[in-house]
């Protein structure tokens, strides 16, 4: 058995401790400055500020197992089989085309094309041959880049089943979902929204 690869957003992480960061400083200035009334106020708006980062940048992230591939997106979740996936592509973004849809992993977008242009050709040796259409590789596919990291990890087990005639093998039920919605982190977002939403209003005539 392969060990499942976890892939998340570089760029979303450190934007992610950085806006925490923010946000603490902020709140301890408040406190240092006997500022409580200001804390009070502005304690909601900026612990939304901070969750929507998470939510958007940190949270999401690729999956490759050897059960198959899971995005897990912003407020939902696709688990795809391996036997599902028909076509991978990089053209905005990590796209799985599969047999119950077209779905982008969040956390792959695709590289802009400045880096293609600025791509050495030595970066793009040893990757999986189905990277290259016609011998050309893909802006999407380029190697230390958010969507080509992902798309090489998932195209390598990909083709590895497939040569194996592991994908030829699966029954696919087409009554299957693969979509998994995110009540918690709905919930989560319409709670702190309104609580900040009340806590400025409630604090702008002082």
């Amino acid at each position: 058995m392969a060990e499942t690869v976890v892939l998340r957003s570089t760029f979303g992480k450190i934007l992610t401790i950085s806006v925490i960061v923010v946000v603490v400083a902020c709140l301890v200035a408040f406190g240092v400055q006997g500022e409580v009334a200001v804390a009070i106020r502005f304690v909601a708006p900026l612990l939304t500020l901070a969750y929507l980062v998470w939510l958007v940048y940190w949270a999401p992230a690729v999956e490759v197992s050897d059960g198959g591939v899971k995005l897990v997106n912003v407020f939902r979740t696709i688990d795809l089989p391996w036997p599902a996936i028909e076509r991978i592509d990089t053209k905005y973004a990590l796209t799985l085309f599969t047999h119950y849809g077209r779905f982008v992993a969040w956390a792959a977008p695709s590289a802009g094309r400045h880096r293609f242009i600025n791509t050495p050709k030595e970066d793009a040796r040893g990757l999986p041959e189905s990277s290259f259409v016609a011998g050309t590789l893909g802006q999407g596919d380029l190697p230390n880049t958010e969507s080509g990291d992902a798309a090489a990890v998932v195209r390598a087990r990909w083709e590895t089943l497939r040569d194996g005639g592991h994908l030829d093998s699966g029954v696919l039920d087409s009554t299957i979902q693969p979509v998994i919605w995110s009540p918690v982190k709905i919930a989560t977002v319409a709670v702190l929204s309104a609580a900040s939403l009340a806590s400025l209003l409630a604090f702008s005539g002082r």
